[in-house]
C-alpha cells in the first residue's frame, strides 16, 4: 500500500521534516490549514491508525506529543489541535494544527500557499524550539 507518505519516508520526494526516529516521522503539511500544520506518521505502511498494534499506537502518540510541544513552542497559538482523518492519503497519520480559533481546524478552509522560504523558516523554528 505505497502512498505519497512512503515516498517521503524513502526520501524519493522532499518534505520539510520536523522530527524522525526509526519508527516515525513528522513533517510540515504540503497543503497546510495554518502555519505549522504538521503531519506525524508511522514509517510502517498501514492505512488505518487503529490497525497499529497497541505498542506502535502508544509510541506514535508519544512521538506526536513530543512534536506537538515543539510546534507549540515555535508557532504562536493558543493550543495544538489534533485530528485523525485519514481520507486523503491511505497511510495512518495525525494532524497537529496550531489553533487560535476553532475555525483554524476546518478542513474545508482554503489551504495556505507558502513559499520555500516560509516553509524553511517554520521548519527551522520548530526544530530549534
Amino acid at each position: 500500500m505505497s502512498s505519497i507518505f512512503t515516498k517521503i519516508i524513502n526520501g524519493e520526494i522532499p518534505a520539510y521534516k520536523i522530527a524522525e526516529d526509526d519508527h516515525f516521522i513528522a513533517f510540515l503539511d504540503a497543503m497546510p490549514l495554518v502555519k505549522g500544520h504538521t503531519l506525524v506518521i508511522p514509517k510502517k505502511e498501514i492505512d488505518l491508525i487503529f490497525d497499529l498494534d497497541s505498542e506502535e499506537y502508544k509510541n506514535l502518540w508519544s512521538f506526536a506529543q513530543d512534536v506537538a510541544k515543539k510546534v507549540k513552542n515555535a508557532i504562536p497559538c493558543v493550543r495544538i489541535g489534533v485530528a485523525v482523518v485519514g481520507l486523503e492519503v491511505p497511510h495512518a497519520h495525525i494532524h497537529l494544527i496550531p489553533l487560535n480559533r476553532v475555525e483554524d481546524m476546518n478542513f474545508k478552509n482554503e489551504r495556505l500557499k507558502l513559499s520555500v522560504e516560509e516553509y524553511t523558516e517554520i521548519q527551522n523554528s520548530i526544530i530549534n524550539s
